[in-house]
């Protein structure tokens, strides 16, 4: 059952909204052990906001990433540094969420701080890939990824600051939505890096992460037609299809025919500083990770992870010019895409260059090269976070083994309308979502 189809159960009187909060609070309890998909499950918050939850989601089950702030449930941001922070008022999309019907079911598992790819967490636990409980779900929105693919709630609200929601939608196989820098209030939400951090939606189809991100953003969207003739589609050939896993080149060849197959033209394009993002991220993030946490780190740096704590001290180093060199180099790549944009509505990649690593493969390279598992994962996604573009990551194929794989559709600033619009004529092509149930095998 998608989001849309239990709204609409619900409102005809077919569903309970309280019978079905209930059936998937009972799931949650089934599976977290095992799954280590929630940190904190808000039983009775949820069973109290459920009988007064009204239109127009009418009372449906969803989640929240545990770095959004929640009115008197403890936020933890995935640290032991806040294990009892416990705000006195919701973050803006929250607020939004309530005030449209959803009920929050918990709070989801993440990379601790929101800063890894993996969401391998030492203090909560490592949430497991719903098609693979010994590989990861993606990070850094993992917990939130693994709770919409194994059914424990019809969608969660994920960050991404360098792909922490297409990342794991990917690996987990479902649809994430970065929006447009800026178009989501990031009132109420834990920091990363100021300057990189987008909240969005994630979901099992399109349709769904239409509904919810139009409420978290108070804007309407065009509607969804399926319909993609002479939609011009950006194809960059010279980075983001370069050193693909087999199964991930395969499958991407296949969706591009079924685009074209669609309507859509396909146009090769160019973005020449796109090989070079990772160190502008880096330079960019970096202090501004650390300005937030240095506070923290004078007082209790033995209560972070040795997974982040090296990572986040770096930033203390790191020079002003360095920093201002990247923001320059920034405007460059902004300047690159608008010039791109002139020629095509989307852009068309990967989301990720290889499928779900097994946990305990995260830091051994993958395929023939010296590239490590985990620093793979963030290569076709960091620099959309750099330049602000809304960015969409949908299920696009499996591998041999049954892991999904995800492909990633870019649009102008605040066009979320088109890249919806490409993603749902794709989806309802293909409807990868329905083709497949991992939760035999999470059992």
């Amino acid at each position: 059952m998608t989001l849309a189809s239990a709204v609409k159960s619900i409102e005809s009187g077919e569903l309970s909204a309280l019978e079905l909060t209930k059936a998937i609070l009972d799931r949650i309890d089934s599976l977290n052990e095992r799954m280590r998909v929630f940190i904190t499950v808000m039983r009775e918050e949820a069973l109290a906001d459920v009988r007064k939850a009204g239109p127009p989601l009418h009372g449906v089950p969803l989640s929240v990433k545990d770095l959004y702030d929640t009115k008197g449930v403890r936020t933890t941001a995935g640290a032991k540094i806040f294990a009892d922070r416990i705000p006195n008022q919701d973050a803006a999309a929250v607020s939004r969420l309530k005030e449209a019907g959803g009920v929050i079911v918990g709070k989801t598992n993440l990379h601790e701080f929101a800063y890894g790819v993996t969401s391998i967490n030492p203090h909560y636990g490592t949430p497991r890939n719903p098609w693979d409980p010994d590989r990861i779900c993606g990070g850094s929105s993992g917990g939130s990824a693994s709770a919409v693919a194994l059914g424990l709630g019809f969608g969660s609200l994920g960050t991404d600051t360098g792909g922490s929601i297409r990342i794991p939608a990917a690996l987990c196989g479902i649809v994430g939505l970065k929006p447009t820098y800026g178009r989501v209030s990031v009132r109420g939400v834990v920091p990363l890096s100021w300057s990189l951090d987008h909240v969005g939606p994630m979901a099992r189809t399109v349709e769904d992460v239409a509904i919810l991100l139009q409420i978290i953003d108070g804007r309407p969207l065009d509607p969804l037609t399926g319909d993609i003739k002479g939609v011009r589609v950006g194809i960059l050939k010279t980075y983001f299809y370069e050193r693909l896993a087999s199964e991930v080149d395969d499958a991407m060849n296949t969706a591009l025919r079924t685009l074209e197959g669609l309507g859509a033209r396909l146009v090769d394009i160019d973005l020449p500083s796109a090989a070079a993002h990772r160190g502008v991220w880096l330079q960019i993030a970096s202090p501004e990770v650390y300005s937030y946490h240095e506070p923290y780190l004078k007082k209790h740096p033995d209560q972070y992870g040795a997974d982040i704590l090296g990572r986040i001290e770096a930033g203390r180093v790191l020079l002003s010019i360095d920093y201002v060199r990247a923001q320059r180099i920034r405007t460059l790549m902004k300047r690159e895409c608008k010039s791109v944009f002139e020629s095509v509505d989307v852009i068309v990649t990967p989301t990720t260059p290889i499928p779900a690593p097994r946990i305990d493969g995260i830091d051994k390279p993958w395929g023939d090269g010296p590239e490590k598992a985990a620093t793979a994962l963030a290569r076709f996604t960091r620099f959309f976070n750099i330049v602000g573009l809304p960015a969409i990551s949908i299920p696009c194929g499996f591998t041999p083994g049954g892991l999904p794989l995800g492909m990633q559709i870019v649009g102008k600033p605040f066009d979320e309308s088109m890249v919806l619009r490409v993603a749902y004529a794709y989806e309802q092509d293909t409807k990868f979502y329905a083709s497949k149930d991992p939760d035999s095998q999470s059992r």
